[in-house]
């Protein structure tokens, strides 16, 4: 009996340390070549196995997130002129932006009468004439370009067109100014443009790399920034306070339209932030003045409304 139970325990020692043997090749790293006894990676005791990384996320630049907001805007402008213009005279507009470089025309090819804003393009001229002669404006010249600006004079105007060369030099003086869409008429009041060419010469009127000179960009400022306050309407109404605005409007009955106004109006609005713009408006078929006055600030206040400038 007591042999019997000696060989039992011996078995059961052979068993014990066979499995111990067992678990101790089921624990050895597989480097070491013993492949049969390793255990399920589930059941293996190392570290956790580091997850791959995801992929990050790609989203929109932030320039393309820029250019969606600017499609929005133009979108909601469109619609807003659109609905005025289904019940206002015939009108167009543009605003470019300096800063950005951003333009935005609505009919911008639509040719209108220009009345006194042709003014603008005559003093420029005069100034680019002066400047080749490499000289500023003379005194009779300054007498005369002072009450165009400031006062719309049109003796001052015609003076002043006329000791230029009439409608062939302003019109070589456009080209100059990279106006395309501008014919100049001896009649100059009947001078034919467009919004685009009208943001065009503002812009090129304030250009440090354009035709004109420091001194001359000073010149169109200063009379520009100082109509008179019977005339500091349109384009400035849509400034806000302590921003800077220039200034120079148009307005005449058209024998074309049956005695109706055409009433325009083209400036700049700046601030010492982040604001540099040109702004035109034309229009025709008004049935006064003053209609036209409202309907030119109405469309250049949805302008900046929706654009945000």
């Amino acid at each position: 009996m007591r042999r019997t139970q000696l060989w039992i325990f011996a078995v059961a020692a052979v068993v014990i340390v066979g499995g111990a043997s067992l678990i101790g090749l089921g624990m050895r790293d597989d480097s070491g070549g013993a492949g049969g006894g390793l255990l399920p990676q589930s059941l293996t005791f190392g570290d956790d196995p580091q997850p791959s990384a995801s992929p990050t996320p790609t989203g929109p630049t932030p320039e393309e997130l820029a250019a969606k907001e600017r499609a929005k805007r133009v979108k909601a402008l469109d619609a807003a002129l659109k609905k005025y213009a289904a019940t206002a005279p015939e009108f167009s507009v543009a605003v470019l932006d300096k800063k950005t470089g951003q333009r935005y025309s609505y009919r911008g090819s639509k040719k209108y009468d220009t009345a006194s804003i042709v003014k603008v393009q005559v003093l420029a001229c005069a100034l680019l004439k002066a400047q080749d002669a490499g000289r500023g404006l003379s005194a009779t010249e300054l007498s005369l370009a002072k009450p165009m600006i400031r006062l719309s004079d049109n003796n001052a105007t015609t003076a002043l067109f006329t000791r230029l060369g009439k409608a062939p030099a302003v019109g070589k003086c456009n080209r100059r100014l990279g106006l395309k869409e501008t014919t100049v008429n001896n009649a100059w009041g009947l001078t034919r443009t467009t919004v685009n060419d009208q943001v065009k010469l503002l812009s090129e009127l304030v250009d440090s790399k354009g035709p004109l000179k420091a001194a001359a960009r000073k010149q169109v400022f200063t009379l520009m920034n100082t109509v008179d306050a019977t005339q500091d309407w349109g384009v400035p109404a849509v400034a806000k306070a302590g921003e800077t605005t220039t200034v120079k409007n148009g307005w005449d009955t058209r024998s074309a339209d049956g005695g109706l106004w055409a009433v325009n109006t083209v400036g700049r609005v700046t601030s010492d932030d982040d604001v540099d713009v040109s702004v035109a408006v034309l229009s025709h078929n008004n049935q006064s003045m003053d209609g036209g006055i409202t309907l030119v600030q109405k469309v250049a206040m949805l302008t900046r409304q929706h654009l945000k400038y």
